[in-house]
């Protein structure tokens, strides 16, 4: 105990001891022998069913509740703003939940751009991504078994391009969200800052949910707000219509563009990776 008093008193000791943790292996079929493994895939399974069926019912009940054909309130029911904090909270509780278990991902974006900064290996992110599709299904499958009269009336929750932005707009909006969104994720979970700023207490899941409602907010009058393939992807097979498919890919290639940016950004240029493995392979020379 006293050792450990002594590590937090000397403000040298972190900066000097500290080195960034190996990359992980791109293929590791050795994780498929372990339950920790699946019970990561599990984890990511049950928190994005969630997510899609808390903030569906939340984009559903609002146009229900301000449907002008129903002679309703129009400044009534949670509205934009309502909206995003459903998103961005939901992200935040279940990122916290599922951070220690699997890393809280929750988005096919967010591990494609982990996957870019070799955070975690191939068959990891692939199986994360499919896990996170068939929750998003089921999620927004739940919605549409309780609610079906409504699900099918207000839209489905289903992402699409927005009347009067043509499809590059949407496809930037996208790109740039997810880019804030994954930077956000690389930034509140690089172990350097948590090395370096040990004194002050940021708890990780915060700033994350924060990005997901500052980009909800930007453009959910463009998209509805994609930025995570897995949640465009579920509402889409559910609600099953042409629009929703249309401009589907929209919420994968943009998503998928902006992730990789992040990753590209924080790793190579914040983090100066090509920089140090360049000064590395020179004092081997």
């Amino acid at each position: 105990m006293a050792k450990d008093v002594e590590v937090q008193e000397n403000p040298e000791f972190s900066a000097k001891d500290y080195t960034d943790p190996p990359p992980t292996p791109f293929f590791d079929l050795e994780e498929l022998t372990k339950w920790s493994f699946y019970r990561a895939l599990i984890a990511e399974f049950i928190a994005t069913l969630l997510f899609l069926y808390i903030t569906v019912l939340t984009v559903i009940g609002y146009k229900s509740q301000t449907d002008p054909n129903l002679n309703t309130d129009q400044c009534g029911g949670v509205g934009i703003l309502g909206i995003a904090w459903a998103f961005g909270g939901m992200i935040f509780i279940l990122v916290y939940c599922t951070a220690g278990i699997s890393g809280g991902h929750i988005n096919p974006a967010v591990t494609f751009g982990l996957l870019l900064g070799r955070k975690v290996s191939l068959i990891r992110a692939v199986l994360y991504m499919v896990a996170q599709c068939l929750g998003a299904i089921c999620g927004v499958g739940l919605v549409k078994g309780f609610q079906k009269s409504y699900y099918n009336r207000y839209g489905g929750g289903a992402n699409m391009l927005a009347d009067g932005y043509n499809k590059g707009v949407g496809l930037g909006a996208e790109i740039i969200g997810t880019f804030v969104l994954v930077y956000t994720v690389f930034s509140a979970t690089d172990p350097k800052r948590n090395a370096r700023d040990s004194h002050v207490p940021v708890l990780a899941p915060l700033p994350i949910g924060f990005a997901v409602f500052m980009v909800h907010l930007a453009t959910i009058p463009i998209t509805g707000t994609g930025i995570n393939p897995a949640r465009s992807f579920g509402a889409a097979v559910i609600y099953n219509k042409e629009k929703a498919w249309d401009d589907q890919w929209i919420f994968w290639v943009g998503p998928f563009i902006g992730a990789a940016i992040a990753a590209f950004y924080h790793q190579f240029i914040l983090r100066a990776a090509a920089i140090k493995a360049l000064g590395s392979f020179r004092s081997n020379a």
